[in-house]
């Protein structure tokens, strides 16, 4: 009874290994998940949970105004709502990449409804936008190991190294912005979202409010903005 509960928890405790990624930056390394550019130069802006059909325009506009190339990691879901604003993602310049189908938590999923579910992102995404998307970042930033094996097979796991948590019901610009750039450098990927949909209500308005501050702050350091994509 006691090996087959050991044996049970280190099933678990594999399962959930990469899931801490996030927040532990040597795990993510541990797990050869890249949280920053590889050539160490520029930085990338990156947007989750998209396309909204407020948000994501807000977003466009200011970094048309700047300028700037970011990276939106799309949810299938709501490119199915709103196939228009992905379509102007792309035709903007900016890299399109995947966020999944449903924005649920990998641990709670198998392999193959990962598989299933990326794979129904990715063929959703291309349609609405001509791009097949390259880069996977999972719902939360959590990966099982399992659902780490699957990306790998089609699509590059990505994470962040700054954030602006602008997700939450407390968040302002200020804050916002404070966060994503307290120690911003060369090569950083900032995590952003552009829709509210699965976070407080109205939040990509707070994202929108903090966008100008942090791309004025990477301006300050000399650093262009910059998708993924670019000469990562």
């Amino acid at each position: 009874m006691r090996a087959a509960r050991a044996a049970a928890f280190a099933a678990i405790g594999g399962w959930c290994a990469p899931a801490a990624a996030p927040v532990v930056p040597p795990l993510a390394d541990v797990f050869r998940i890249p949280r920053r550019r590889a050539a160490g130069t520029g930085i990338s802006l990156t947007f989750d949970d998209g396309p909204h059909p407020q948000g994501t325009p807000a977003v466009l506009e200011l970094l048309e105004a700047a300028r700037a190339r970011a990276t939106f990691f799309l949810v299938g879901e709501q490119v199915l709502r709103s196939p228009g604003v992905a379509a102007a993602i792309a035709a903007a310049g900016h890299e399109v990449a995947l966020h999944g189908f449903r924005h649920t938590l990998l641990l709670r999923r198998n392999p193959r409804e990962v598989a299933a579910d990326l794979d129904r992102a990715a063929a959703v995404i291309a349609e609405a936008t001509g791009r097949e998307p390259v880069r996977y970042r999972p719902p939360y930033g959590v990966f099982s190991s399992g659902a780490l094996v699957v990306a790998r097979r089609r699509w590059e796991p990505w994470l962040w190294s700054q954030w602006g948590r602008d997700w939450t019901a407390t968040a302002t610009p200020a804050g916002i912005a404070r966060r994503a750039t307290r120690t911003l450098a060369a090569g950083d990927v900032v995590l952003l979202h552009d829709a509210d949909d699965y976070s407080a209500p109205g939040s990509w308005r707070n994202t929108v409010g903090a966008l100008p501050a942090i791309m004025e702050a990477a301006h300050a350091l000399g650093e262009p903005l910059v998708p993924l994509s670019d000469s990562t």
